[in-house]
């Protein structure tokens, strides 16, 4: 390679790697369903946390990236949220734009943080993690304990923030 074709590549990964890439991702898959919306900001997302918390569910909002609501419930209603909690589930999305990622996702190498693997926990069947290939366009909704019983190898991290 040349020194303009290694430049060339190394940009293109760092664009691949960029969380926009990955925030852009996110917002592509939840225009799949009616039912799912972006994470809520603000007085809203801190009302839903509350209310789960009130129901012993302690989750971050660095957890989950999209809910899937039904049409008719008004998140920003906290009354409404709170009598529906269980027909809230939470979606944590993965997105692939790797060319070596294959149909049904072998091969997608992604991190679940200690926060998502709580949730998970946390919310049982009312947390999905959606596989996103860009690519592709194939959208995988699955589970925490799904990912870790297919994963063919696992790497633990501890990530510091200085």
């Amino acid at each position: 390679m040349t020194p303009l074709e290694v430049i060339a590549a190394k940009r293109a990964h760092l664009d691949r790697l960029a969380n926009r890439g990955g925030a852009a991702g996110e917002q592509e898959v939840v225009q799949v369903s009616d039912e799912w919306i972006p994470r809520p900001k603000g007085a809203v997302l801190r009302g839903l946390i509350d209310a789960f918390a009130a129901n012993g569910v302690h989750l971050k909002a660095s957890s989950f990236d999209a809910l899937a609501v039904p049409p008719d419930l008004d998140i920003t209603d906290t009354e409404a949220v709170s009598a529906r909690l269980s027909e809230i589930t939470f979606i944590e999305i993965k997105t692939a734009n790797q060319p070596r990622v294959k149909a049904g996702f072998d091969g997608f190498f992604f991190a679940l943080t200690e926060n998502e693997i709580a949730a998970a926990d946390a919310l049982g069947e009312r947390h999905r993690v959606a596989l996103y290939n860009k690519i592709s366009g194939e959208i995988l909704l699955t589970s925490v304990p799904e990912i870790i019983a297919r994963a063919k190898s696992s790497t633990w991290q501890y990530s510091v923030q200085l």
